[in-house]
């Protein structure tokens, strides 16, 4: 049975060699952070003005691998996972009471959501349909080398100063993260509950952010991850920002004009798709 000293053994390897290839781990984790904010670039770019999309969700159907596909539970708990689990073994190999107070709230706000989102938002779902293996497989990919790269870096690299939590920075960052989260989970608790159980059907969702975009959910997602990267002023921290921007803002316009097609009329003509009054 795998223990922890075996995975301790294997991470000082596994930075052992990254310090043969890369000079240091810190390079090659800037290396990661930044090649994680040119494919945000190339996800905006793709999903904007090339028409491609993540068949997944309501657009399931239309995947080339639909007919290969997880259960959606079980799917969005594994591939969640590894941003919950990889930050805190790092934090577990560098011992808790070693980290700095100011690097704990980084951590902090990274770790509370993937534990929400890996080990209590699956099993929440209703219904649900199965996401497509390929799709899983990236989110899978993406959760590992971000948690890797938030992990790594606030627990090891960044350096704050004694009282940085007091600034303003810190604090406006921190009440964005907490906003954001707040707008989020009320977002989903509010897609939970539109259906009865039994129905299949999609309805218009109401409440919230929703008085003002089709996609409460992803704006508290967005807000999240920029007042995070605020309080973490970091390459990493930014790099997952501008990719969760990049990610869901185009969705959120194919969203939007999802609900506009299917419910016409009778869907609120006022509503944006993600940013309140402007997109």
């Amino acid at each position: 049975m795998t223990t922890f000293n075996d995975l301790s053994m294997f991470y000082t390897k596994f930075a052992f060699y990254l310090t043969k290839i890369y000079h240091d781990e810190l390079e090659f984790v800037h290396f990661l952070s930044q090649f994680m904010i040119s494919s945000a670039v190339i996800t905006f770019f793709s999903f904007t003005f090339l028409d491609i999309r993540a068949m997944y969700g309501r657009y399931s159907s239309e995947s080339f691998f639909a007919n290969i596909s997880i259960p959606a539970k079980f799917a969005w708990f594994l591939q969640e996972l590894p941003s919950l689990l990889i930050p805190l073994f790092v934090i577990w190999h560098r011992g808790l009471y070693n980290i700095p107070f100011e690097n704990s709230i980084a951590l902090a706000m990274f770790v509370v959501h993937y534990f929400q989102r890996s080990l209590i938002y699956p099993w929440l779902i209703r219904g649900g349909k199965p996401t497509p293996i390929h799709l899983f497989l990236l989110g899978f990919i993406f959760a590992t080398w971000n948690g890797y790269i938030q992990g790594c870096f606030h627990v090891k690299y960044a350096n704050y100063e004694k009282g940085y939590f007091w600034t303003f920075g810190s604090l406006f960052g921190t009440f964005l993260f907490l906003s954001g989260m707040f707008i989020n989970l009320r977002a989903d608790s509010i897609l939970r509950t539109l259906r009865r159980p039994g129905e299949k059907c999609y309805k218009i969702p109401h409440g919230g952010m929703f008085k003002y975009v089709s996609c409460a959910n992803f704006l508290g997602e967005i807000i999240e991850w920029i007042g995070y990267a605020i309080y973490a002023q970091s390459t990493a921290s930014l790099a997952f920002a501008l990719f969760t921007a990049a990610n869901t803002i185009p969705r959120a316009k194919l969203h939007h004009k999802w609900y506009l097609n299917k419910f016409g009329n009778n869907y609120p003509q006022d509503r944006k798709a993600v940013i309140p009054f402007i997109y």
